[in-house]
């Protein structure tokens, strides 16, 4: 709940301070704002800070990052956790490309793939390629679902909301997507790059396909210590501060990737 606190007021206070803090520093301030606005709502998904889950809801749900409703992220998140892991027809958080995605392919798209298994590529393309898959997959259910057309229309006034926020601060509004919404979206690419791999070492077999990727106190706060991947999946139900500690019960060594 404090951390959630903070959030607000670094929100409000880089917002405010814009109009005399050189326009660099505010991009990036607004991008690790982004990163760790999502890591919030990735709690609130999976049940915090509150007991109450409208609550939760409340103090994170007002669309900051503009691109997708959270009530979406829930359902594609939570079905990642119910899914086979890094299967890219099961689990829609895969990165993963079936063989015969890629016969089909031609040159561009194979070009963009390969990109997108790079770091590099993945930060600077990855942010355009989920907004795009998140709003084409959501255009047929808004059709024929009810729930979900409402979802959209509240995520609309929300963003519209968050807009007019923005417009009639000092910042210009390009800047505050390029910073909270783009950058934002690619420090939590960042911190996904390695969490998951389909290809285990048979001289080191593990149980599951999520990893422990070590970090240090300012990227373990940035993203809620879900860089303890591993001991997230086996508890997905667990506050974001007790992960390190569960993390070295459980002597995880065997699953560490280092980035």
């Amino acid at each position: 709940m404090v951390l959630i606190a903070a959030f607000w007021a670094l929100f409000v206070g880089v917002l405010s301070a814009s109009s005399f803090l050189p326009l660099p520093i505010v991009v990036v301030a607004l991008g690790l704002l982004g990163a760790l606005f999502m890591s919030l709502q990735h709690e609130v998904i999976h049940g915090h800070p509150t007991r109450s889950a409208k609550l939760n809801t409340i103090l994170v749900g007002l669309p900051c990052g503009l691109v997708l409703p959270l009530a979406r992220y829930r359902e594609s998140h939570l079905a990642h956790h119910r899914s086979d892991l890094t299967d890219p027809v099961d689990d829609p958080e895969s990165f993963y490309v079936l063989s015969e995605t890629w016969n089909r392919a031609g040159w561009l798209k194979r070009s963009y793939l390969r990109a997108n298994r790079t770091l590099a590529g993945r930060m600077l393309l990855g942010p355009l390629t989920m907004t795009w898959l998140s709003v084409a997959d959501d255009v047929a259910f808004v059709a024929r679902d009810a729930k979900v057309r409402v979802t959209w229309v509240l995520h609309l006034l929300g963003a519209t909301v968050v807009v007019g926020a923005v417009y009639v601060s000092p910042l210009p509004i390009w800047a505050y997507a390029l910073g909270f919404v783009y950058i934002g979206s690619s420090l939590t690419l960042l911190r996904s790059f390695i969490e998951h791999r389909a290809v285990v070492d048979a001289a080191r077999p593990v149980v599951d396909r999520s990893a422990i990727v070590r970090s240090g106190w300012f990227f373990s706060l940035l993203f809620l210590n879900n860089n303890l991947h591993y001991t997230h999946h086996r508890f997905p139900g667990v506050a974001w501060y007790r992960l390190p500690v569960l993390t070295r019960e459980l002597d995880a060594v065997s699953i560490v990737a280092d980035s």
